[in-house]
């Protein structure tokens, strides 16, 4: 059952005693006062499975677990996963290749003697705290917090087992240039446990095989409808900059987009930004569009942008009805602008019911 977001909870604080380190990623640098400003739940802390995501901690968790640094077995029972595993590692990967990052240390120890460890986070817009706190719950591991000045929430896992465990869930399903910063991950967790991870190749596998698109569109993509007086357009768009920060092409990934959705990757150069150049992959004309339906309709989508869409999906079928006719009805036109004001960031209404069928993984045997 998906998890209920009741803002007026008063939660029960709980201290976890770690030991003190910080991972790659800074935690230690984030804000973690005023946990309920505005009466709205700001920092979960889930330490297994099998916790009830019902306990807030004024610090973080830097390193919690004490797990076994050279058996490997520890590798092995990662890599044991059913079909509806497989869902959720690809969908994970494909959201975590949009919105997420992985940092690995450069260094053992901060200038102030802290521990460096690695970090893998994910970002999510302040509407999709329900699924946040439901791939928190799923993994069973990670903090999730509300980021100072950002409409978003933070997943960030930074402990031995969440790490391994994240590893096997991305390894072998990334599609991306962020390959390579995983790789980054498995040597650092070879060298420092004394493991033997396998660096899986990148997934050249069909686009439409499995539900890495599907995570992927909810990190980056947009559903839109375009009215004037004369035309329509129902529209899914899906962005990337040219080149990532580390210097890597997105021009193999975009292609493959657009050849799957049968559509050209438009570029765009940007002013005044650190990446001037911009590539689109959109879909414009019924049968675009309808390749994008057929496939969400085997690999859902899990953000609010499932709502989005369903408005999306209905808008096109309306538009099917009239695209042959040049002087549309007027009706047409307030039926579209309807559902339009209800969209994106017009949104007021928001059903999580979809979460309920939710990918779920087995629990591993520690």
């Amino acid at each position: 059952m998906a998890p209920a977001l009741n803002l007026a909870i008063c939660w029960d604080t709980q201290y976890f005693f770690v030991e003190i380190g910080q991972s790659a990623g800074n935690l230690l640098s984030l804000n973690f006062s005023g946990i309920l400003r505005d009466y709205t739940p700001e920092f979960y802390f889930c330490k297994s499975r099998n916790t009830t995501i019902k306990h807030m901690s004024t610090k973080p968790s830097y390193y919690p677990v004490s797990f076994p640094s050279k058996d490997e077995d520890t590798v092995n029972k990662y890599f044991n996963k059913d079909s509806n595993t497989n869902k959720f590692s690809s969908y994970l990967t494909g959201l975590i290749e949009g919105d997420g990052s992985i940092i690995v240390p450069k260094i053992e120890r901060s200038k102030k003697g802290f521990l460096n460890y690695p970090s893998i986070k994910l970002a999510f817009d302040l509407r999709d705290f329900p699924l946040a706190q439901l791939i928190q719950k799923e993994l069973g591991h990670g903090s999730l917090c509300r980021m100072k000045g950002v409409n978003a929430y933070l997943l960030q896992v930074n402990n031995k087992e969440g790490i391994l465990s994240l590893i096997s869930l991305l390894n072998g399903n990334m599609r991306t240039s962020k390959i390579n910063s995983l790789y980054e991950l498995i040597d650092w967790c070879n060298s420092k446990y004394g493991l033997n991870i396998v660096k899986k190749p990148i997934d050249f596998s069909p686009i439409g095989s499995n539900s890495w698109f599907a995570g992927f569109i909810d990190a980056d993509g947009s559903f839109s409808i375009f009215i004037n007086k004369k035309s329509i357009r129902i529209r899914f768009s899906i962005t990337q900059t040219g080149e990532t920060k580390l210097g890597f092409s997105n021009q193999e990934i975009m292609n493959l987009l657009s050849e799957f959705l049968n559509v050209k990757v438009c570029k765009y150069e940007l002013k005044r930004h650190p990446f001037s150049l911009e590539l689109t992959v959109k879909t414009q004309s019924i049968k675009s569009n309808e390749l994008l339906i057929n496939y969400l309709n085997n690999f859902p989508l899990w953000s609010s942008k499932y709502l989005n869409y369903k408005d999306w999906s209905q808008a096109l079928d309306i538009f099917k009805t009239v695209y042959v006719i040049k002087d549309k009805p007027k009706d047409i036109f307030l039926q579209l602008n309807n559902l339009k004001k209800g969209m994106n960031s017009d949104r007021t209404i928001y059903n999580w019911d979809h979460l309920k069928n939710f990918y779920s993984r087995p629990p591993l045997s520690l």
